[in-house]
């Protein structure tokens, strides 16, 4: 792995030591950023997030990291929560997110046998060629544990089906993003990570 210089932000997601993990088994080593100055001569930016985006928006403002990751020129992966921060606005809290991608991130609708939020492994069904799904398998499985979701969109590389089709991974171009944990989805997540680590710049 060439890349050098990998920076995880603490947005207060409880998964961050797994992503480190998962990461280190890939054979590189990240660093945990909390402030602006932590991005400088970083290569890759990786925002994980778990919880509800309304604090997670919170605190990266009292981080100082809502501009700087606006202003990034190298390639961001948000990982499930830290995805749908990449929109426009989430319908959680009805809050404004970092405006990376177009959208707004909305609640998944319940319906008979469909149970929110949606936890547990599902297939991702590839819309467009993306660098982010070489080597993965169509139809290979990912672990989601969330209530919110992205809707289908020109930007959308893969989605899953949960009571609709919603976008699982999103890619514009540096900007990327995964609904599910890549750190907890087995081979389909560390192909996915190694991908986003690989990707020509």
């Amino acid at each position: 792995m060439s890349v050098a210089d990998v920076a995880v932000i603490d947005a207060g997601g409880a998964n961050l030591g797994s992503v480190c993990y998962a990461l280190e088994r890939l054979g590189v080593t990240s660093r945990l950023v909390r402030d602006a100055a932590g991005l400088e001569g970083a290569q890759r930016v990786i925002l994980p997030g778990v919880g509800a985006a309304p604090p997670a928006m919170q605190r990266l403002h009292a981080q100082g990291l809502v501009a700087p990751l606006r202003a990034l020129q190298v390639p961001l992966l948000g990982v499930c929560l830290g995805m749908q921060l990449l929109y426009e606005r989430s319908e959680e809290g009805d809050v404004e997110c970092l405006g990376l991608l177009p959208g707004t991130v909305r609640r998944l609708p319940e319906a008979l046998g469909i149970r929110v939020p949606h936890m547990g492994w599902n297939r991702l069904r590839s819309l467009r060629p993306s660098a982010l799904l070489a080597g993965v398998a169509e139809g290979a499985s990912a672990y989601f544990v969330h209530s919110y979701a992205a809707p289908i969109s020109s930007d959308t590389v893969a989605a899953s089906d949960h009571g609709g089709l919603f976008t699982a991974v999103v890619q514009r171009g540096l900007y990327c993003g995964a609904q599910f944990h890549p750190e907890r989805s087995a081979t389909a997540g560390a192909r996915i990570l190694r991908n986003f680590l690989e990707m020509d710049v």
